[in-house]
């Protein structure tokens, strides 16, 4: 199979259109109602699309949109439900910022009829299988961070990886996080250093909105994705509010305060800060097991960027970024002033700056704006200090992203390519001590320079195919080909079948990637001939559109398998006293099935229900077994009920966690073993959301159930004993808890 798709993709003109705004032809702008004291109001949930056709999307609570150029129509259709609808055609919107009134239908006295906004959208036309979640989504849950955004999204697991540091692990696929493509603005971000605490690192209000794609993504985008891509875009300067606030405050003791202000110089350039502050400083322990059920974690969270179009043919878009946190876990009562050693209490203690800078210039040719030449950079500083009981874990890592693309089509617009080069540089230090002796070290410098292709064709607007192919050179690992192939067919009215076959590669960074597992006494023992993970996946899906009963539904069913040439094996079982990393000597696979439902069985009222099972299995400790870890079943129920105009809104989350093995623990004495599979459980989350003209207070609870992992750290008693592992992790941590927040909105004069 593979050697048949690398002969495709050599066949085939090897071009494609890029998957970045630049080059693009897209229309911004903002639909608002003129109210009789000339007070321009914005409508948020207006569904503007082209004539036609299903490609559209909806305004944003500020009442913007963004819309790529339709190929099948040249007429915009602008809605909302109790307003006239306005068709524009294509050739009034060029070369204008555009502010789209609406008036409306029938004037009634004290009745307001309002849309609502979209939660999550599936992309229809895409090749690749992908789902936008939306501002609306990520404002259904206590989303404080990019880890807690995904409580309502049935293909992405986020659960705790440890019980003393706060450490969150991400799955997709039925695989672990660093084997999807984490990007910010289509940067790849969050590598090495940042793998493991990355997603504490994006605010949830900061984001506009997040993309999620399964199985391998785009050429265009590197050569890493093997289980998936998460994109996150951030709130753009061009259409940021005047200012934005957010609180939030937890019954754990935990605080944060968010703020976005935007200034716009001109139509050509604009400005934005987003600042975040984070602070929780007591010592909780529910359980009574001496350790901080919650770290305290103190974090400064800083962005400025900006944007400039000088004029229509040039786009920048630059800007800063600034992290600065401490993460304190273990015992309570550590003494600060005397020495850290077995006659202190046990404490985790991990120190991180981070500092990044970023930009995006893109051109478009003046005669053709299908074609097209960008540039997107990204470079990171990243240091961590830390100590975990009496070890200490210090390192640093520089990483520059780079990426030259240029677009346009062969013909006309049924070919389209997509050519570039890119360059990464990746420096990595770090080392793993005890006292004066050094227990462990990964350092690497690798460059990566790469070329690529990428070519679509439509010959219909049923059928897409898309293929791509890159050559990366590395300086340490050598030259490597990673093709991809993706395909789109609509065989019938609201019947779509994708898809999609590749390969991916990456490279292991065995402790910082797993340091949550520091927080044991685990000796870490890492093969010397660590070889580059690399993996072939493919994927098929099917989604559905259909009306029943007067009602809207949208069914989807999708299987991946991944399927490992070789992986570094984390090995927790051959020894409970031991982490052993090494090449995969056998198989690794792992498969997943997923089905999914989403319909509104009366006004306003959403429902998403879903069910996903993994087959994750890999040859560890010289036998092919299941990967530890990896909940067997999965299931979600999603409801969301809001009132007429969206006053007041009501979330319900249920999650249920099926089984999933666990390393044995028969080595320890009898009173430090520990079960070898997890019972099911459900885990629920409830919100309640009041909006006022300019405020929003939201008020909620957490694992409403109050289940619990009972005694999750074993031998606590004895931290500093061969016994003691904070690891062992397979359900929630933390009891029932409950919320409040508060926002504030005030948009720009226009």
């Amino acid at each position: 199979m593979r050697r048949i798709l690398i002969s495709i993709l050599f066949l085939l003109p090897l071009f494609s259109i890029a998957e970045t705004d630049e080059g693009r032809r897209i229309f911004e702008g903002k639909i608002i109602e003129v109210l009789a004291n000339k007070k321009q109001v914005p409508l948020p949930g207006a569904s503007v699309f082209w004539k036609n056709t299903t490609e559209g999307t909806a305004t944003d609570v500020n009442g913007y949109f963004k819309l790529d150029a339709s190929k099948k129509s040249k007429v915009l259709i602008v809605q909302f439900v109790g307003y006239k609808t306005k068709e524009i055609e294509e050739d009034a919107l060029i070369g204008k910022d555009l502010v789209i009134e609406l008036s409306p239908s029938i004037e009634l006295n004290e009745v307001v009829v309002s849309k609502r906004r979209a939660g999550t959208i599936l992309d229809r036309e895409s090749p690749i299988q992908s789902q936008k979640i939306t501002g609306a989504e990520l404002c259904k849950a206590a989303c404080c961070n990019l880890a807690e955004s995904f409580e309502t999204n049935a293909s992405v697991d986020v659960s705790y990886a440890d019980a003393a540091t706060g450490a969150k692990s991400i799955k997709l696929l039925g695989l672990t996080g660093k084997y999807i493509e984490m990007m910010t603005e289509k940067n790849p971000n969050f590598k090495g250093l940042a793998s493991v605490y990355g997603m504490v690192y994006v605010p949830g209000p900061w984001m506009e909105s997040i993309q999620v794609s399964k199985g391998v993504g785009s050429v265009v985008n590197g050569f890493e994705s093997i289980t998936g891509q998460i994109n996150i875009e951030y709130q753009k300067p061009q259409r940021s509010p005047k200012l934005y606030l957010n609180g939030f405050t937890n019954s754990m003791g935990m605080s944060e305060g968010n703020l976005i202000t935007g200034l716009k110089f001109s139509d050509k350039l604009s400005t934005s800060i987003l600042a975040h502050g984070q602070d929780n400083n007591k010592e909780i322990d529910k359980n009574h097991d001496d350790f901080l059920d919650d770290p305290m974690v103190r974090q400064y969270n800083f962005i400025n960027r900006w944007y400039w179009k000088p004029n229509k043919n040039w786009i920048t878009q630059f800007g800063v970024k600034f992290i600065d946190e401490q993460r304190i876990g273990g015992q309570k009562g550590f003494d600060e002033s005397k020495t850290n050693d077995i006659d202190n209490a046990y404490r985790i203690d991990i120190d991180t700056r981070r500092y990044e800078a970023f930009a995006k210039i893109g051109y478009i040719f003046p005669k053709n704006d299908d074609r097209s030449i960008a540039l997107i950079t990204n470079f990171s500083s990243h240091e961590q200090n830390s100590f975990y009981g009496l070890r200490n874990y210090d390192a640093k890592q520089k990483y520059l992203y780079a990426n030259l693309l240029f677009q346009s089509y062969i013909g006309n617009l049924k070919h389209k390519y997509t050519a570039g080069v890119s360059f990464i540089y990746d420096d990595f230090i770090d080392n793993l001590s005890r006292g004066i002796n050094n227990l462990g070290s990964t350092d690497r410098s690798e460059k990566i320079a790469g070329a690529y292709a990428e070519y679509t064709w439509l010959p219909s607007d049923d059928i897409t195919l898309q293929t791509g192919l890159r050559y990366d050179h590395n300086s340490v690992y050598g030259g490597f080909i990673t093709p991809r192939l993706h395909f789109r067919y609509q065989f019938a009215e609201g019947s779509t079948l994708r898809l999609a076959a590749g390969s991916g590669r990456r490279t292991s960074n065995p402790i910082a990637e797993n340091s949550f597992l520091l927080a044991s006494n685990r000796t870490f023992n890492i093969a010397s001939d660590l070889e580059q993970e690399k993996a072939w996946n493919y994927g098929l899906s099917v989604t559905q559109y259909f009306n029943l009963f007067g009602q809207d539904f949208t069914a989807s069913a999708d299987f991946y398998r991944t399927e490992f040439q070789n992986q570094v094996i984390v090995d927790i079982d051959k020894d409970i006293n031991q982490v052993n990393f090494y090449n995969l000597d056998g198989q690794s696979f792992a498969n997943n099935y997923q089905v999914e439902l989403k319909f509104e069985p009366v006004e306003r009222l959403d429902v998403t229900t879903a069910i996903r099972f993994s087959d994750v299995k890999a040859d560890i400790n010289d036998e092919l077994q299941k990967v530890p870890y990896v909940n067997r079943y999965k299931g979600l129920v999603n409801l969301s009920y809001s009132t007429n105009m969206n006053i007041w809104q009501f979330d319900f989350t249920t999650q249920i966690n099926g089984d999933m093995r666990i390393p044995s623990t028969a080595g320890n004495s009898v009173e430090y073993q520990r079960r070898e599979e997890s019972p099911a459980y459900a885990v629920m989350n409830a919100q309640i959301t009041k909006r006022f003209r300019i405020w929003e207070v939201y008020v909620g609870a957490e694992n409403l159930g109050n289940y619990t992992q009972k005694n999750p750290i074993i031998a606590a008693d004895n931290p500093h004993g061969e016994n003691f592992d904070a690891s062992m992790i397979w359900g929630p941590i933390q009891e029932r808890k409950f919320f409040l927040g508060v926002r504030f909105t005030l948009d720009r004069d226009e």
